[in-house]
């Protein structure tokens, strides 16, 4: 198992009660957890990262769960979920998939369960770039109203021999959605709990 450095964590979390219409009944939460790591493999090219990638689940299953607790929100609240991860200038894009596989199984871990992929997105960056986070239904992918993002920007990451990475969960979709969608939130939950 590889060491994971982590030099700063960030935590935040916002709630919706309006917009652009009447206001809800119940605020739509959402919050997402980073962690500012050392790039281990920064500057130079490694053919196996698979043990570093093993290495970060535990991360994002303590991450989610830090989310859950500053959202104030069960497992069974959750509706909506995303990873993302951000390459300081001396990697490649390569390391920021590193936290797709590890991103994925912490975050379902932590909820126990989720039956769509968890939409990830990620980048090459300097120092306070931002990341537009995918977000989705975890339990199907084709829930129009819950397509979103989140915007992540970290002042002083990632520099250039960092890795950012990130989770992200909300308890519902976009407010006043009414675009259609093929399958309901509702449907989706129900489907995956046969």
């Amino acid at each position: 198992m590889a060491t994971i450095e982590v030099r700063r964590r960030v935590l935040t979390t916002d709630r919706t009660w309006r917009e652009g219409g009447p206001p809800l009944d119940e605020p739509i939460r959402r919050g997402w957890a980073a962690a500012i790591l050392a790039n281990p493999f920064a500057g130079r090219y490694c053919e196996d990262l698979i043990p570093f990638m093993e290495s970060l689940e535990p991360l994002a299953f303590e991450m989610t769960g830090e989310v859950l607790e500053a959202l104030g929100a069960r497992p069974a609240r959750i509706e909506s979920y995303g990873k993302g991860s951000i390459v300081g200038v001396d990697g490649e894009l390569e390391h920021a998939a590193i936290w797709h596989n590890p991103g994925g199984a912490g975050i379902r871990r932590a909820l126990g369960g989720g039956k769509a992929g968890v939409p990830g997105s990620m980048k090459v960056g300097g120092p306070g770039c931002t990341l537009d986070l995918s977000l989705g239904n975890m339990d199907a992918a084709n829930v129009r109203s819950h397509y979103d993002s989140l915007s992540v920007t970290l002042g002083d990451a990632p520099r250039p021999a960092e890795l950012v990475v990130i989770v992200a969960l909300a308890t519902g979709g976009r407010p006043h959605a009414r675009l259609g969608s093929l399958i309901s939130a509702e449907e989706a939950r129900r489907a995956a709990n046969r």
